[in-house]
């Protein structure tokens, strides 16, 4: 039902590898679907994915007659090159969509497929290219010092309250309070502290001055106002980055406004992890990211 081809492509003076997968029946690629899917791989990973997340993806969505490209950015897997940050990988991203449209002629369309990171650098990325005209995002990745504690304390202390293994070493003198108390005050120092931290280093030269200033989820949020396509966000409800993304995105009218945006998708997987590593949870993902593609 679906053709797995290897690929490569240059970037500049280094050669990218990656993997098609293409529905069986389009043959010669010719009569793809003209809509695919480009899987932008977060890192540290290369193209197959933790617990072939990514390869199991590429294989539903092709025998639903999606074609599909997952690559190594330079520097990863195969990939030649030296390893860069997702805030670099613009070229990558640019080089890898040129070879998947030509090896898929039927195709006039492509939706950037990122979790984690990858959905940070599809932001970054989506609204400087007219092919682009979807983006699938999971777990999006928003991550400052502050931002970090405050999801740290509002959602891993909440929950370690409830868990019974907590009071069982309590009532057992087997809990560390001192180590608990200095953790709890770190993370609380964090999550107060003035957002001289929220601006991490950027390295994209192509960013005007303001931009390098942001911090990182104001310039996810300036990159997905400036995205004209649809966009379909799934978040776990057992992942700190997904929480982290809803705090952020909850606390910010701009955010909200974005994302209650027609156009714009969302769905829960409560009790999913990072990387929805159980076959249930893949599965959906692969259901929710096939339909949502043919649905326009």
């Amino acid at each position: 039902m679906v053709e797995q081809r290897a690929t490569s492509f240059q970037c500049g003076e280094n050669w990218l590898y990656g993997i098609l997968s293409l529905p069986q029946s389009a043959g010669a690629a010719a009569d793809a679907g003209r809509r695919g899917v480009l899987v932008v791989v977060g890192g540290p990973q290369y193209r197959v994915g933790s617990h072939r997340q990514f390869a199991l993806l590429a294989h539903a969505l092709a025998a639903q007659q999606i074609p599909v490209m997952r690559f190594d950015y330079r520097g990863m897997g195969d990939s030649e090159g030296a390893a860069r940050s997702f805030e670099e990988v613009d070229d990558d991203v640019r080089a890898a969509l040129d070879a998947f449209c030509a090896a898929v002629p039927g195709m006039s369309e492509v939706v950037i497929w990122g979790l984690c990171d990858a959905a940070s650098a599809a932001l970054f990325y989506a609204h400087q290219d007219r092919r682009v005209t979807g983006l699938v995002l999971l777990n999006p990745w928003v991550r400052t010092e502050a931002g970090m504690a405050k999801a740290y304390l509002k959602h891993y202390y909440l929950s370690r309250l409830m868990a019974p293994e907590l009071w069982r070493k309590i009532f057992t003198g087997g809990f560390q309070f001192g180590a608990a108390l200095r953790s709890f005050l770190s993370l609380a120092g964090a999550a107060v502290r003035p957002r001289q931290d929220a601006a991490a280093p950027v390295v994209n030269a192509s960013l005007a001055p303001a931009q390098r200033a942001a911090s990182l989820p104001d310039r996810m949020l300036d990159g997905l106002e400036r995205f004209q396509g649809r966009v379909l966000i799934i978040l776990s409800g057992n992942d700190l980055t997904a929480q982290e993304f809803s705090d952020v995105a909850g606390a910010s009218a701009r955010w909200r406004r974005r994302l209650q945006a027609p156009g714009v998708q969302q769905h829960a997987l409560p009790a999913a992890n990072h990387t929805f590593s159980q076959r249930e949870w893949r599965d959906q993902v692969a259901g929710w990211t096939a339909q949502w593609t043919k649905s326009w």
